[in-house]
């Protein structure tokens, strides 16, 4: 069968290759864990969506290949139908629409309880990114406990999943981290990038009935601005407007999401939070940016202001059923919406050039592959 890999460490490496077709009896990633007998799922890929984490791995900016391979098969979000099952799975059937997670566990206490999300080891087991090769291919076998359902009528969603999954989780451990104050109700949210992972986070944070600003650079009319504005958020171009005349209007903000993979946004936001408040750190920044701020003065606001750093990265299955429930409740509540951002499908595994090219495009919200 195809897939699409890159050789790890040789930048723009990205390549389709032909690889076995796995069997059910299989184990995918032997080097990391065992899938139990009976317990492997064979998914057929129909959707698998790409981001900025598969061009910076095509970039050579991280990411390495199985061990005793030389390539690794990218592509971390995954959207497929079950095709086989193994003897002892009884929560899906044939035909089911599923996704699966990213991380496979390592050996920390936290990966021993099924928290590989937060896993305390230094290296880490990622399907598509480290160690583990990805979804862009034809066929894939996993276990059971790392496949979540996908509902029928979210399969125009299912794409998503990893995402939302990637918000859900982003805003409910600041939640949960904010009850250290026993009272946390907060009012005003500042999204900082109007990406995917941005706007996904303002519907969710809508959802909680947050009055929610998403800040990005370009100015308006564009199809971002549409989809901010159909959640019921405001759009805010930072060209137009600087983030301290916003604040002048606002008042600081309770929750700060950060979203743009841009190393100053995530250290200027700690200048813009309210007091008691919760900045969200979900970038991931490749490469060296440095950056430069006054360091007394935002260790002096932070610690008098009470204010709290949640960063936060990858999902376990609950998050995925976490994600799955809010674009249940944002198709529900905002209906159409959130497929608008499914702007750029590409047809087949073999338009894996046209992917690449189409992720440096800041027009491009989602780029995915039809397989």
């Amino acid at each position: 069968m195809k897939a699409v890999a890159v050789i790890p460490g040789q930048s723009h490496s990205v390549h389709l290759r032909d690889v076995p077709e796995p069997q059910l009896a299989d184990q995918p990633h032997p080097h990391v864990c065992q899938v139990p007998e009976g317990r492997a799922v064979k998914i057929k890929m129909l959707q698998v969506g790409v981001d900025a984490t598969d061009r910076e791995i095509n970039e050579a900016l991280y990411g390495n290949a199985p061990p005793s391979q030389q390539h690794l098969v990218i592509g971390h979000e995954c959207f497929g139908q079950v095709v086989e099952l193994g003897s002892k799975v009884s929560e899906f059937k044939v035909g089911d629409y599923v996704s699966c997670t990213v991380r496979r566990p390592g050996k920390s206490l936290f990966d021993t309880i099924g928290r590989n999300d937060i896993t305390s080891d230094e290296v880490y087991y990622e399907r598509g990114i480290n160690l583990c090769n990805g979804y862009l291919t034809e066929f894939v076998v996993e276990d059971a406990e790392y496949v979540v359902r996908v509902p029928v009528n979210l399969k125009h969603l299912g794409v998503l999943s990893e995402p939302a999954s990637v918000c859900a989780k982003a805003i409910e451990q600041a939640y949960l981290a904010q009850q250290r104050l026993q009272v946390w109700r907060p009012r005003l949210a500042y999204v900082m990038g109007a990406g995917q992972i941005g706007l996904l986070a303002t519907m969710m944070l809508r959802l909680k009935g947050l009055e929610v600003y998403t800040l990005a650079t370009r100015p308006g009319p564009h199809l971002k601005q549409e989809i901010t504005e159909a959640y019921g958020a405001t759009y805010v171009s930072t060209r137009q407007t600087q983030v301290e005349e916003l604040l002048a209007r606002t008042g600081r903000p309770d929750i700060i999401f950060e979203a743009t993979g841009n190393a100053s946004v995530c250290f200027d936001s700690m200048k813009y939070l309210g007091l008691n408040g919760a900045l969200i750190w979900t970038s991931i920044t490749g490469g060296k940016h440095d950056v430069s701020f006054d360091g007394a003065k935002i260790n002096l606001e932070w610690v008098l202001g009470n204010k709290l750093l949640v960063s936060s990265v990858n999902g376990n299955r609950s998050h995925f059923e976490l994600g799955l429930q809010a674009l249940s409740h944002g198709e529900m509540t905002y209906p159409g919406v959130t497929e608008r951002i499914l702007t750029h499908p590409i047809a087949g595994l073999a338009g894996y050039a046209e992917m690449m090219k189409l992720l440096e495009d800041k027009e491009a919200l989602k780029v995915f592959i039809n397989i």
